[in-house]
């Protein structure tokens, strides 16, 4: 496990981007619970923020690709309107713990 960040640096209905050892990832805070994804969009491999920290769409209910306004849930990572519609977001495990949020890096097909 690697360490993220503190608890405390993700509120709730918030998202943050961070990059660990050239991994870029970003991690969502829905209803207490942290979900950490890869930073590509399955659709063209681009990163999804349109600036820092800034991953959900307007009501903060989904993630959002800047490029391509896709839209994926939260709490799957599946996408649910856009070009890649069906896909999936690559998620990590991820655990929290009084000294914060913990993240379990694994190489996938989509790195080889």
């Amino acid at each position: 496990m690697k360490f993220l960040c503190p608890s405390e640096a993700l509120g709730e209905g918030a998202s943050r981007g961070f990059e660990l050892d050239e991994l870029r990832l970003f991690a969502v805070r829905r209803e207490g619970l942290v979900y950490v994804y890869k930073n590509r969009c399955p659709h063209r491999g681009v990163s999804l923020e349109w600036q820092p920290d800034q991953f959900l769409d307007s009501s903060a209910s989904l993630i959002q690709c800047a490029t391509h306004s896709a839209l994926f849930l939260i709490e799957s990572g599946e996408c649910v309107a856009g070009p890649c519609t069906g896909q999936f977001l690559t998620a990590l495990d991820c655990r929290e713990d009084s000294q914060g949020i913990w993240i379990t890096p694994q190489a996938s097909e989509d790195d080889l």
